[in-house]
């Protein structure tokens, strides 16, 4: 009689092996379905994309650079105009270039401009 409580033994441990191949199967698939969809190039800048407008900091970033170049440009166009004078369009250039760097390095999107000196 012993061999015969062995062997249920035995084909009860082999059931449940096979049970735990099958689930194990299972989620080894959806754990496959999730990394395929997100490798997606278009999931991929979905999410990159995602991460760039939830970050608080790269949107000051962002914005500190737009008030840079909007106060760059409009400099150039407020003191030179629309020159045609090659002379005048480098010097505007120039002038644009400085003003936005020195904006942009000085400008806290959180604080007033009197706190910042």
């Amino acid at each position: 009689m012993k061999k015969s409580n062995e062997t249920d033994d035995l084909n009860e441990t082999i059931a449940l092996l096979e049970y735990r191949q099958k689930q194990e199967l299972r989620i080894l698939k959806e754990q496959f379905e999730v990394t395929y969809d997100s490798l997606k190039p278009l999931n991929i800048i979905k999410k990159a994309f995602n991460d760039m407008t939830t970050s608080s900091e790269l949107k000051g970033n962002l914005i500190n650079n737009v008030i840079g170049m909007s106060t760059g440009y409009l400099t150039k166009k407020l003191l030179l105009g629309s020159s045609h004078n090659p002379f005048k369009r480098i010097l505007g250039n120039v002038l644009q270039f400085v003003i936005t760097n020195v904006v942009t390095k000085h400008t806290d999107a959180g604080k007033p401009a009197e706190l910042l000196e």
